[in-house]
């Protein structure tokens, strides 16, 4: 079951390695790869917090601000982007056996798309975070952006 402590493993600074198509609804589209670098920290003593992840690659920045809500024990999550400057619609969900999964509605290219956010893989020095988008309100899912986050050797020389 969630709690407000779910993401007390992603506080801090991370490397970032990133892998997503160059079309995120085609599955046979090609794979890019880069480096980012991210900072986490906490709020409302851990039931929420806020990163900001740097894209050099992309020249573009992106921000989530995690909500947990005590009542519905789960969490919402909302993403920014510095091209934009808005807030991207939340996806909604929670941690279960040490997997969190998360969904949501957006557009994407002037489609209707279904939202997923997947953590795994979650320990002190490491994380993944996956961003799938459905078409067919979920039926079938392109996997279309991968994050592999891992702690820098040395965080104070970061």
């Amino acid at each position: 079951m969630s709690s407000p402590h779910d993401f007390d493993f992603f506080h801090g600074t991370w490397n970032v390695l990133h892998r997503r198509r160059t079309d995120f609804l085609d599955p046979g589209s090609d794979w890019e790869e880069f480096p980012g670098r991210s900072e986490c920290r906490p709020l409302f003593d851990g039931a929420a917090n806020i990163d900001e992840i740097d894209m050099p690659h992309l020249a573009a920045k992106g921000l989530t601000l995690r909500l947990f809500d005590p009542v519905r024990k789960e969490w919402s999550l909302n993403w920014a982007s510095s091209r934009s400057g808005t807030l991207f619609p939340p996806v909604f969900g929670r941690f279960e056996d040490a997997r969190g999964e998360f969904h949501g509605d957006d557009t994407y290219d002037g489609k209707d798309v279904r939202v997923r956010f997947v953590w795994s893989g979650v320990s002190d020095t490491a994380a993944r975070w996956e961003q799938a988008f459905s078409v067919d309100g979920g039926q079938s899912w392109v996997t279309n952006w991968i994050m592999e986050f891992t702690r820098p050797e040395d965080p104070a020389a970061s």
